[in-house]
């Protein structure tokens, strides 16, 4: 299957969006100060560990779609400019 180049840019670009993104919420919950994420006693919440199976998640599915991306951009170019359509 072949990607067009919008579409391949624009997986590539989820999948660095995605690594920003859930990176930054990961230090954001590790840093939580609010109680919802720590406990009294330091100890991790349920809603530290749902949170952080969320981002490892997305993570993994964001660079998935990144990897797409970035092999369709990589094909793309192997092939030329006379695939631009």
């Amino acid at each position: 299957m072949k990607l067009s180049r919008p579409v391949s840019w624009f997986l590539l670009a989820f999948g660095v969006w995605s690594w920003f993104i859930w990176i930054t919420f990961v230090k954001n919950l590790w840093q939580d100060g609010s109680g919802l994420a720590f406990d009294d006693a330091g100890d991790p919440t349920g809603y530290f560990w749902v949170h952080l199976t969320l981002a490892i998640v997305s993570f993994l599915l964001g660079t998935a779609i990144g990897v797409i991306g970035f092999r369709g951009v990589r094909a793309l170019r192997r092939e030329g400019p006379e695939r631009d359509a």
